[in-house]
């Protein structure tokens, strides 16, 4: 008897800007949509006070997912000039982002370390990398590993670290409702896998 093919479960990973269905999305089809949630949490979207907010929302999505127009190619300009062989640092770098899992922000601090190799960043490229990655649809884990990929191809030092420290509502708001709890991933590469430089930059950023 012939064996019929099991379908994969893997579903194939679509732009940031692609749209499903044969009918484009407008922005009064989003209006729509959104006031139709509105009415499905239980309220009325056509009171005073909601009459705005599908607008309000659109207007916040340009800030929170504005990710997905960066690349980090744009913000990642590299120099030679002045490059050193020691490490170079930027800690506590405030970001906020949005769980993929659950639509709650996350939000906390992400510390940066890498060992140049003939080239270096200005430093405030640090801080705008990771607004490309944190204002997008994330999980932690990912976050992390983005930022240090990015670094390590277009920036080749001796290696990377990525330290984040955060808050997720979507533990605190819902679910178990843990209100201090922090996750914290981190991101290693290159030199930093050695246990001596790994404790220099984690002695760094405390």
């Amino acid at each position: 008897m012939r064996k019929t093919a099991k379908k994969s479960s893997l579903r194939t990973a679509k732009p940031a800007n692609a749209q499903t269905g044969k009918h484009p999305l407008t922005e009064e089809k989003i209006l729509n949509n959104l006031r139709e949630i509105l009415a499905f949490i239980g309220d009325d979207p056509s009171r005073e006070g909601l009459l705005e907010t599908p607008h309000r929302i659109l207007r916040s999505w340009q800030k929170l997912y504005g990710g997905y127009k960066m690349k980090p190619q744009d913000v990642l300009k590299t120099f030679t000039e002045g490059s050193c062989e020691e490490m170079v640092v930027l800690k506590d770098i405030e970001f906020y982002s949005t769980c993929e899992h659950h639509l709650q922000p996350f939000f906390g601090t992400i510390s940066i370390g890498y060992l140049p190799k003939g080239r270096v960043l200005g430093i405030s490229k640090l801080a705008r990398l990771v607004e490309v990655f944190a204002r997008r649809l994330q999980i932690q884990e990912k976050l992390v590993a983005e930022i240090a990929d990015s670094l390590m191809e277009t920036l080749q030092p001796h290696g990377v670290m990525v330290v984040c420290k955060a808050k997720h509502m979507c533990i605190s708001s819902r679910g178990i409702e843990k209100h201090n709890a922090v996750m914290v991933t981190s991101a290693i590469r290159g030199a930093f896998k050695k246990m001596e430089v790994r404790n220099e930059f984690l002695e760094m950023i405390k």
